[in-house]
């Protein structure tokens, strides 16, 4: 009987932990916010180079505040691009739109308040008297095009000008750009070869300004 009844009390004790521990797990699990369905994008124009900086500046004022469920997101357009710079390639986030900055937000007294006296905000983008949310569509767009997974190349060549090849079989040879091709990091460039001009195709990487 003692043994059986050691036996019993472990396991109403095992099952007593399980449940403690599934009651705690639940606790622990945080409730998903939900959209404030009042909130609309709108576009804020602001001090062009401070788009980062404004962007913190308004998420710690809208906390300060408690308005966190009114002014929901604030979203500063990157997109990834490829410089090539000496003959190296480097990843770098770019502004699609400097000087501007979108909010969503329901928009109303307090709210214009807190992003119109944050300093660099010029204010928002309007129509007419009153300011014009975004289509989703637009923002989707927007969206969309910032998570491209192919980042295009980013140079400051251009057709027509005079280049120098500092790679590859034709390195050292003097030429002009043809084409370029800033999503594949290609370059044409015509180049004189046996008494005749003939293109040659290379990576970005490969030529340099003259």
């Amino acid at each position: 009987m003692t043994k059986e009844k050691t036996k019993k009390e472990v396991k109403e004790k095992k099952a007593s932990k399980k449940d403690s521990s599934e009651a705690t797990n639940k606790k622990k699990t945080p409730k998903k916010k939900e959209s404030n369905p009042n909130a609309k994008w709108y576009v804020l124009n602001i001090r062009t180079g401070y788009e980062n900086s404004i962007q913190k500046e308004l998420r710690q004022r809208a906390e300060a505040t408690g308005m966190e469920d009114k002014i929901e997101e604030i979203l500063v357009p990157v997109q990834k691009k490829i410089t090539v710079k000496k003959g190296k390639q480097e990843v770098k986030e770019e502004k699609i739109f400097p000087g501007y900055i979108l909010v969503k937000m329901e928009l109303d007294n307090k709210t214009w308040d807190i992003v119109t006296n944050t300093d660099g905000v010029r204010g928002f983008v309007k129509t007419d008297k009153y300011p014009k949310p975004l289509a989703e569509s637009e923002v989707l767009a927007i969206t969309k095009f910032m998570e491209v997974e192919q980042p295009s190349f980013k140079t400051s060549f251009s057709v027509g000008e005079a280049v120098k090849i500092t790679e590859g079989a034709f390195a050292d040879f003097i030429g002009s750009v043809e084409e370029i091709d800033t999503t594949k990091g290609k370059i044409k460039v015509l180049i004189s070869f046996l008494g005749r001009e003939a293109p040659v195709e290379l990576d970005l990487s490969q030529v340099e300004k003259l």
